[in-house]
């Protein structure tokens, strides 16, 4: 994973003119890391609610078409 940076600027008084100085600050891998985890877990879990949903509704209304679809869909979740 490449590092991802901040970078700030800091302007000074206006009597300095023009002057600035940059300050350059990296994200630790360890935030980086779980704030991945993180994002990648909820997807999941989003991802795998509103296809429960659809296929259950599927289901509600006879649709074999839509069933079969989204159950072809939803064969990454199952191996949990």
């Amino acid at each position: 994973m490449r590092k991802q940076k901040i970078d700030y600027v800091i302007r000074r008084h206006p009597k300095y003119k023009g002057k600035e100085i940059t300050a350059k600050r990296e994200l630790s891998f360890g935030i980086q890391l779980a704030s991945r985890l993180l994002l990648d877990q909820l997807s999941y879990q989003f991802n795998k609610e509103r296809l429960d949903k659809e296929i259950n509704q599927a289901i509600d209304n006879d649709d074999r078409e839509a069933f079969e679809r989204l159950s072809y869909q939803y064969q990454p979740f199952t191996w949990e």
